[in-house]
């Protein structure tokens, strides 16, 4: 009995071992093709002193600059029906890749901190010789932030979509979880869950209050930079600066918000679980009562839950921005 019992323990992790390390292996068949490869037709690298930056552009030519940054596992492609709704409205939409995520440059080890992606942006901003409206989504609020305190002058000012800016968190002395700590577990974690296109589904529905909205094409989207060589390893490379809260960032501190002399707006969906509404209340707090513009039965992608009513509040936010400058 004993035995027989230890056989089936046997082979159940022998089985696991087999799936696991398959995901893997598959990762590395799937990601063949090179950023110039995967780059749209209407994208475009854009040389800064950071490296090559990829930016998606739609709208006129001399209309207001709108740049666009993604959140965790995003890329400027998820930013599709907004650029075409921002195009619509007048405005010169641009959105861009904060690496590792899409198609800018990257390595194993290139500085994913908060900090350096604000850098990112200030350079991008620089090299393509724009001074937008910045508007950023989740975790890439945290690098809008900071580019926003380092220097104020190169923007018109800022939307923050559900922010995940840690406030009031800092990550000194603190380590990834012990299971994440070595890089070959991390990049079999990642290779499992977030370049597994079998979950891609599944881990999204996690972020959003109406899963329903989830659209195949919005699956395809956030897929289609998967296909980038080294995906995984530089995801898993990636990976603590999303688990351990930034080290010694101003965009985490709350005190430093009202130093920001620029109009700023935030929006929230009111079911979002991921950056609660008590964050959005902080936020607007730390900025000296900034507007937020709440939207119902919204969870924490609302471009992707409720793109009409997204649109409308963000269009009513930058027309604000823009009466105030």
């Amino acid at each position: 009995m004993l035995r027989s019992l230890f056989r089936t323990v046997f082979w159940i992790i022998a089985l696991l071992a087999l799936v696991i390390s398959g995901y893997r292996i598959a990762a590395e068949l799937r990601e063949q093709l090179t950023a110039d490869e995967l780059r749209p037709e209407t994208g475009r690298f854009v040389d800064t002193v950071h490296g090559r930056i990829h930016a998606l552009e739609a709208g006129p030519a001399d209309g207001l600059p709108v740049l666009l940054i993604h959140g965790s596992v995003g890329w400027a492609g998820l930013w599709a029906d907004t650029m075409e709704d921002l195009a619509a409205r007048g405005y010169r939409a641009i959105a861009i890749d904060l690496p590792p995520m899409g198609l800018s440059d990257r390595d194993n080890f290139t500085d994913y901190s908060r900090q350096a992606q604000g850098l990112r942006i200030l350079a991008f901003v620089e090299a393509a010789d724009i001074k937008p409206i910045i508007v950023a989504h989740s975790f890439g609020a945290g690098a809008a932030v900071e580019a926003l305190m380092a220097q104020p002058r190169a923007f018109e000012g800022a939307v923050i979509v559900a922010g995940a800016l840690a406030l009031g968190e800092d990550g000194e002395g603190r380590e990834m979880p012990w299971l994440l700590g070595g890089e070959v577990e991390r990049e079999i974690v990642v290779a499992n869950t977030v370049t597994n296109p079998h979950l891609t589904r599944p881990l999204l529905s996690r972020f959003v209050h109406r899963s329903a909205a989830i659209t195949d094409a919005h699956i395809a989207a956030i897929q289609y930079p998967f296909g980038r060589i080294g995906s995984t390893d530089t995801i898993a490379a990636w990976l603590p600066t999303l688990l351990v809260p930034p080290r010694g960032a101003a965009s985490s501190q709350a005190e430093r918000y009202a130093g920001i002399n620029l109009p700023v707006a935030l929006i929230w969906g009111e079911e979002d679980t991921v950056t609660p509404p008590s964050q959005a209340q902080a936020l607007q707090a730390a900025l000296g009562d900034a507007p937020i513009y709440w939207l119902d039965d919204v969870g924490h992608i609302p471009q992707i839950e409720a793109p009409v009513a997204f649109h409308d509040v963000l269009g009513k936010a930058l027309s604000e921005i823009e009466t105030q400058n």
